[in-house]
């Protein structure tokens, strides 16, 4: 493991960032179980500072009895932002509390299209294609229906993700039941 980080407030996990995200390759910060009862720092409160200098959360593992560790990482050129990400970046850029490498990180994605990649299927918009394949099997269609949406939305931003024509139709085969 990597640095392990222990910070009690989200000033002192952005004090860590702001000398650290240069450089580090990853963080493993210490968080308590909410039903530690400990104070400290939240997931989401440690995620915004996170975001703030174009790092991402990652694995979580169990720390000890009443703290777990979360895995921060630089974004990968590859990773795509969630709707939930995307929010928080427009609340921490209305804010102010966005750094530039935080900006940086959003134009970049902005740029190559990993910014709103994933929109419409966390939305749970299904794509023409897919649409196409189920409406061509009711069998296939019912069985979409009685999917959970978080196994839908899986299925969709594995669509999205999809780089290659021949993985975007092996992958619609196999939402359809099909090989």
């Amino acid at each position: 493991m990597s640095t392990l980080v222990e910070a009690a407030t989200p000033a002192e996990w952005r004090a860590w960032l702001d000398a650290h995200a240069a450089t580090a390759t990853e963080a493993w910060l210490v968080l308590p179980l909410a039903r530690s009862g400990r104070p400290g720092l939240t997931h989401r409160q440690a995620l915004e500072e996170a975001l703030c200098v174009g790092w991402i959360d990652g694995l979580n593992q169990r720390h000890d009895d009443t703290s777990r560790r979360q895995r921060f990482t630089p974004r990968s050129p590859r990773s795509a932002w969630s709707t939930v990400n995307r929010e928080l970046v427009a609340t921490l850029t209305a804010q102010g509390r966005m750094a530039p490498a935080g900006l940086a990180a959003v134009e970049r994605a902005k740029a190559d299209g990993r910014w709103l990649l994933l929109a419409d299927a966390q939305a749970g918009i299904v794509p023409d294609d897919l649409q196409a394949a189920l409406d061509a099997d009711p069998a296939a269609a019912a069985a979409w229906e009685r999917r959970r949406p978080s196994e839908r939305r899986m299925i969709l931003e594995g669509l999205a993700r999809a780089v290659r024509a021949d993985t975007r139709a092996r992958r619609i085969r196999a939402a359809c039941g099909r090989p």
